[in-house]
């Protein structure tokens, strides 16, 4: 995402005394989304926006807020169909896990599968 377009939002929001006030939710979860794929330090990101770390967080802080209501489902889910066989070697048996671009993962014991996808689901 281009944060100079982010940054053309928020200024639409601006008052004169330079407060964000009355920022609209999807504008906030385009913030949070930005914010959540940013790589570099948060000083960075802020300046790119132009907005300070107080204000910043107040955003993020409201964002973050109407993500774990549900207010705005999540778009970038992407299922992944798991095929689970039983492998059975000479004297071990495991799990053998293909995934969808041709990949495989194969786990010796059951107890590492329910961890790999506990994990997994999180």
């Amino acid at each position: 995402m281009d944060l100079s377009i982010v940054k053309k939002k928020l200024s639409t929001y601006r008052t004169e005394g330079g407060y964000l006030k009355n920022v609209s939710d999807e504008l906030l979860m385009e913030v949070l989304l930005a914010w959540e794929a940013w790589s570099g330090p948060a000083a960075g990101f802020y300046s790119a926006i132009g907005v300070t770390q107080r204000k910043m967080a107040v955003l993020i802080g409201k964002a973050k807020k109407l993500k774990r209501d549900g207010v705005f489902p999540e778009s970038s889910f992407k299922e992944i169909k798991l095929e689970a066989t039983q492998v059975f070697a000479p004297g071990s048996c495991g799990i053998e896990l293909s995934l969808e671009n041709g990949r495989i993962i194969r786990f010796g014991q059951v107890e590492l599968l329910v961890d790999f996808l506990k994990k997994f689901a999180a």
